[in-house]
């Protein structure tokens, strides 16, 4: 048997934040080594018939910019031929958000179709991935979130993402060192409203 610590097991789950941009610590890189720890964790997420399905492309330094300047430069694109409103703050936002992170982690769900495993359980292990890394990050006091925005849902991202398929872009995972030491409090309706059990 594993000697596993529940107590801080449960600690870690329940002190587990988010925090934004707004409450990041700017120029002050998180150590590779950090990131590639949070990546070796995700990577012990739980996949059924081992298709690991999770896939990760980690912008630092200058890379940073250089995601920051795509997913502008798409909002700007999108705009043009879809004929939608160009707003020209969410441009700038779309190309400053990224360059207050220390790292962004691009969220790939890649299936393996021959697996006859339906896509929902894949998507539901690239999660259980993310939630690996953000516990890591939490553990190491990091200022972390994942996010849905920008080339997300955008069609036009799928091919510079290399995705196919029932293939999936996820979100992006986004770690700063915390501008505050005031870690968020957290919230949550009690457990007894949202279970029934069945005893007979």
């Amino acid at each position: 048997m594993p000697n596993f610590n529940a107590e801080e097991v449960t600690k870690i789950i329940r002190g587990r934040r988010s925090m934004f941009p707004a409450q990041f610590k700017e120029n002050d890189s998180v150590d590779d080594s950090i990131i590639e720890e949070m990546l070796e964790n995700a990577n012990w997420a739980p996949t059924h018939k081992f298709t690991q399905p999770w896939r990760f492309i980690v912008y630092t330094g200058g890379g940073l910019k250089k995601f920051a300047d795509y997913q502008a430069e798409m909002y700007k694109m999108r705009a043009e031929k879809n004929g939608t409103n160009f707003i020209e703050a969410t441009y700038q936002k779309f190309k400053e958000q990224p360059l207050k992170a220390s790292h962004v982690i691009a969220i790939l769900m890649k299936r393996t179709e021959s697996s006859g495993i339906p896509v929902m359980e894949e998507i539901a292990a690239t999660a259980m991935a993310v939630q690996n890394m953000y516990l890591t990050a939490c553990a190491h006091g990091l200022a972390c979130y994942w996010g849905t925005g920008g080339p997300t849902f955008w069609g036009e991202a799928r091919e510079d993402f290399g995705l196919e398929g029932e293939d999936m872009l996820m979100g992006f995972f986004y770690v700063a060192k915390p501008a505050t030491d005031n870690w968020p409090a957290g919230k949550r309706e009690p457990i007894a409203e949202k279970v029934g059990w069945i005893r007979e």
